[in-house]
């Protein structure tokens, strides 16, 4: 029988190798990109929010190590059709256990790259062109 490590380990490769949602958002209202300057590590996250604040749809691109991509993806499938009030109570700690194994700090910034991006792109609104 596998660990619980082992079991964690498969879940984030399981979304690094088939991700929710990535690629780009036609359509979106709001958006942000940021990296990590330690690594490399790049996130863009695009949303689609209605006037009600309600997440109708999300999607995000980039490019990095397992860890900040799997965490991106995960973190989008969590906050799918969530409000951006629920956003807001999801914290830097709830991103940690909802990724799963324990990470040196180091490796934490890769996975709160996205958790960081989301926060700000709620705050990010595209412009019309």
């Amino acid at each position: 029988m596998p660990s619980e490590e082992e079991l964690y380990q498969e879940h984030v490769l399981d979304h690094y190798e088939d991700p929710f949602h990535r690629g780009p958002l036609e359509g979106a209202t709001h958006a942000h990109e940021d990296k990590n300057p330690l690594c490399g590590d790049v996130v863009r996250i695009e949303l689609k929010l209605d006037a009600d604040g309600k997440i109708e749809d999300l999607y995000f691109t980039g490019d990095g190590c397992v860890i900040s991509q799997a965490s991106a993806s995960m973190l989008l499938e969590k906050i799918y059709g969530k409000t951006v009030d629920d956003l807001k109570g999801f914290s830097a700690a709830d991103m940690l256990v909802l990724y799963g194994p324990r990470l040196t700090p180091n490796r934490q910034k890769c996975c709160l790259l996205s958790w960081k991006v989301l926060q700000s792109a709620v705050h990010s609104p595209l412009t019309e062109k």
